[in-house]
């Protein structure tokens, strides 16, 4: 069983979303997605600035195994990334909801009633399996 903390909401595409309480979140994937993909290799980093739209593709995650495209869970602009995961994208496998965050967001609309809580996001995982 995947490690979900209760203060995340999550994606059906496998991203979680920490909201910081200011008009900002946090984003990564999750370790459910992270144990499913492998070793990860390589993370495509969105562009500080970006304008993100919910459900749409913003960068890749490339692993051993195969290579995933990265979907927002929010409707934002990109206002950091996680540098780090250039270096060391094994980040992500080691700590996907510390060290591994992708990217933190500014959002556009505070909506976040489109994503699940653990419960859910459990739910989804084991209907899928």
């Amino acid at each position: 069983m995947s490690n979900l903390p209760a203060n995340l909401r999550y994606a059906k595409s496998h991203e979680w979303v920490l909201d910081h309480q200011d008009g900002t979140v946090s984003v990564g994937i999750t370790d459910h997605a992270q144990e499913a993909l492998g070793d990860v290799v390589f993370v495509e980093l969105p562009e500080v600035g970006q304008t993100l739209t919910q459900g749409k593709e913003f960068g890749v995650i490339e692993s051993v195994k195969a290579a995933s495209d990265l979907y927002s869970p929010v409707n934002g602009e990109v206002i950091e990334v996680n540098e780090a995961l250039e270096d060391s994208p094994e980040t992500v496998n080691d700590a996907p909801y510390e060290g591994g965050w992708i990217m933190k967001v500014r959002l556009t609309d505070n909506n976040l009633d489109g994503l699940l809580d653990a419960n859910a996001y459990q739910a989804t995982i084991n209907a899928d399996d």
